[in-house]
């Protein structure tokens, strides 16, 4: 199998996107510990394109990544690109968003997640962009996920994300939709490198 380099540090993200990505003919790795990219860009597409441009470059292999964040209607997007900045823990993010949205009673919101795949050159070849929209629920609930999960409600499920099993969060999460958008494209791009080879 063709290595695909994810551009993260972060072995828990590698893990995540392994799961989603075991039927995709590549063979997932962590970039270099030592390659720093800064992210520059005004979206989540453009950070997700600069992440994997970088990183494919610098490996002289097919690079993957993904941007994420969430976006808050009454605060016109935010944090958005800042989510993982907006404080120095989970709970202070937690904190601060609540505390922004005390006088809103409009408390939609949607977690975004861009896409992004570089063939060995720095060439963008796929990007996608999942999305799942929800409300800011006013404290937190469920003990399961990770950053602004407790307070994300789904409607439909009537559940926060803390609170979903992983199954159900893998099929209706921002990542989970963008996964399932490139996965098949990623199997036909696997065997075409194959077939060239």
């Amino acid at each position: 199998m063709k290595p695909l380099v994810v551009a993260t540090g972060n072995s828990g993200k590698l893990q995540e996107l392994q799961s989603y990505l075991a039927e995709s003919g590549w063979a997932l790795q962590l970039k270099p510990a030592d390659l720093e990219i800064e992210e520059t860009g005004q979206t989540f597409a453009e950070n997700a394109a600069l992440k994997a441009q970088q990183t494919a470059i610098a490996t002289g292999e097919w690079a993957i990544a993904d941007d994420s964040g969430l976006s808050v209607e009454a605060l016109n997007g935010a944090p958005g690109l800042f989510s993982a900045r907006w404080g120095q823990s989970d709970r202070e993010r937690i904190d601060r968003l609540l505390r922004e949205l005390t006088d809103h009673d409009q408390r939609t919101a949607a977690f975004i997640c861009a896409i992004a795949v570089a063939s060995p050159q720095g060439e963008i070849v796929l990007a996608i962009e999942g999305v799942c929209t929800g409300e800011i629920l006013t404290g937190p609930r469920g003990e399961g996920g990770f950053g602004y999960d407790p307070i994300f409600w789904v409607p439909e499920l009537q559940l926060s994300f803390a609170e979903l099993a992983p199954e159900q969060k893998r099929q209706i999460s921002h990542r989970g939709r963008a996964l399932a958008q490139i996965l098949p494209q990623l199997r036909s791009l696997a065997e075409q490198q194959t077939a060239a080879h």
